[in-house]
């Protein structure tokens, strides 16, 4: 499989980047509980559609640094290094290579925020800067893309409200566990 690097940002990408995307949802979880559905390898190809793998190829506990391997639809890998993990409250994650050259940068933020009670606030940003064909694309998406991140933040929230997660290890890369 081709590998295309991204240029590795931090979270201030999230405040200079042209093309960011938002979304915000309350969800009836505990900020632990929450961390528990990101880093459970299965939940994310529930609720993020066009997730089809995801592996943790690093070991636990997760931290900054840590690093994954998602397979998307379309033939779309990506190979994340986190660039903030404060479990339950926040963490952040950067494309360092994409199997297609799609884009030059290209990250995603979750912020938890305990409301008490057992709620919290999930705010949830991508951002890219696109390259190629895609800065011609982007911009006409744009809207698209919005709207799918709510979707997907709301998908995220129906799952964890109905609370069927058996915690388990994570799904590791045959690399990690040798």
């Amino acid at each position: 499989m081709d590998k295309h690097p991204c240029t590795a940002v931090t979270t201030d990408f999230f405040n200079t980047c042209p093309y960011v995307f938002k979304a915000e949802v309350e969800v009836n979880a505990t900020p632990e509980r929450i961390f528990e559905y990101f880093e459970d390898a299965h939940s994310w190809t529930v609720w993020a559609d066009p997730i089809n793998k995801v592996e943790w190829t690093s070991p636990q506990p997760f931290g900054l640094g840590t690093t994954r391997t998602v397979h998307m639809q379309g033939g779309m890998t990506g190979w994340e290094t986190f660039i903030a993990w404060e479990r339950g409250k926040h963490m952040a994650f950067c494309f360092t290579e994409m199997s297609k050259p799609m884009n030059e940068s290209f990250a995603e933020d979750y912020l938890v925020t305990d409301l008490g009670n057992g709620r919290c606030k999930v705010v949830w940003q991508m951002a890219m800067q696109p390259k190629g064909f895609s800065r011609f694309v982007t911009p006409l998406i744009a809207p698209i893309m919005r709207r799918m991140l709510q979707k997907w933040l709301n998908n995220f929230a129906e799952l964890v409200n109905k609370d069927e997660l058996v915690v388990s290890k994570p799904q590791q890369s045959a690399a990690t566990t040798a």
